[in-house]
């Protein structure tokens, strides 16, 4: 790993906020009529061939896999990662974008229960204390105080919680991919199986036969380009320079910059209860992070992992 702390951290940063304005511009396409399936299914079809098209031209060796890989990653991408982010855009075509965004970041609280359950991960308080509080914010954030609220979002909750899984999932099979393959190999192959799942499920590149005005299509690219393509890209690079717990925390702006966004750009707002719930959301990810970063420095767990 490269040593170049500020440089990770303004990628991450730069990251987040592409993917916060990324959420907000898809919910104003939903606004002015455009079915989120649509746009899940155009968005990762043209970032997937963009990827493609660049790595042949200009790393092939980092397209090659083997026959056994595509089983894996028609998993990560075909079902995980197409489930992800279609799940993340229905969300955010029925609630509050902000709230949508809060919901899915419980997937580290996920990604550290399956850890403690099945990976053996040392059990602490302080894991206890953020799953707790992680679950009373994400009740607040949906409204679970208002049952008016809750009736009239029920759907849109579901599938928040829906993307909060798939994103946990993807994350704990994305792990284990990159143990044996380059990252960018890893997003461009579950682009890749993503956009053939879901061309599979609806017609084949269903935009081309809508007739959306030019406002629409820069929206679009806008969302292929700015919100898929580059930070995914600045993400891997900030990676690369920070530690990937560090790198959780600081995306954890990602939700604060949506809310902000949705609130000026869409006349948003979320109750003072809703941000008490996403504050307690982003703490808990953030005592989470800082624990595990302890956890995989801890001389006990090296030489335990050392034994295995």
């Amino acid at each position: 790993m490269k040593s170049n702390p500020a440089q990770g951290y303004l990628c991450v940063i730069a990251a987040a906020l592409m993917w916060a304005s990324c959420g907000t511009a898809g919910k104003a396409l939903f606004n002015a009529g455009m079915s989120p399936f649509i746009l899940v299914q155009t968005r990762v079809t043209f970032a997937s061939l963009i990827l493609i098209i660049t790595l042949m031209a200009f790393r092939p060796a980092l397209l090659k896999i083997t026959l056994r890989d595509l089983c894996y990653f028609s998993l990560f991408g075909g079902v995980f990662m197409a489930v992800m982010q279609l799940s993340y855009f229905m969300a955010i075509s029925k609630i509050q974008v902000a709230a949508a965004i809060l919901v899915q970041y419980m997937a580290p609280v996920l990604v550290a229960c399956f850890s403690m359950l099945f990976w053996h991960e040392r059990v602490s308080g302080l894991k206890i204390l953020a799953l707790l509080l992680s679950l009373a914010g994400c009740y607040l954030v949906v409204g679970g105080y208002n049952l008016s609220l809750l009736n009239m979002n029920r759907s849109g909750i579901m599938w928040a919680l829906l993307s909060a899984l798939a994103f946990a999932s993807t994350t704990l099979l994305g792990e284990k991919m990159m143990h044996n393959h380059n990252p960018i190999s890893t997003l461009t192959y579950g682009l890749v199986f993503s956009a053939l799942s879901l061309n599979i499920i609806q017609t084949p590149f269903a935009i081309l036969s809508q007739s959306y005005p030019a406002q629409t299509w820069a929206a679009i690219l806008y969302i292929v380009i700015v919100g898929t393509l580059l930070p995914f890209g600045l993400y891997l690079v900030g990676v690369n320079y920070i530690r990937s717990t560090r790198t959780i925390i600081t995306a954890t702006l990602e939700p604060i910059a949506a809310a902000i966004m949705a609130f000026v750009l869409l006349h948003e707002s979320l109750s003072p209860l809703q941000i008490t719930g996403g504050l307690s959301v982003i703490a808990a990810i953030i005592m989470l992070q800082w624990e595990r970063e302890h956890d995989v420095l801890s001389p006990d767990v090296i030489r335990s992992n050392k034994n295995d």
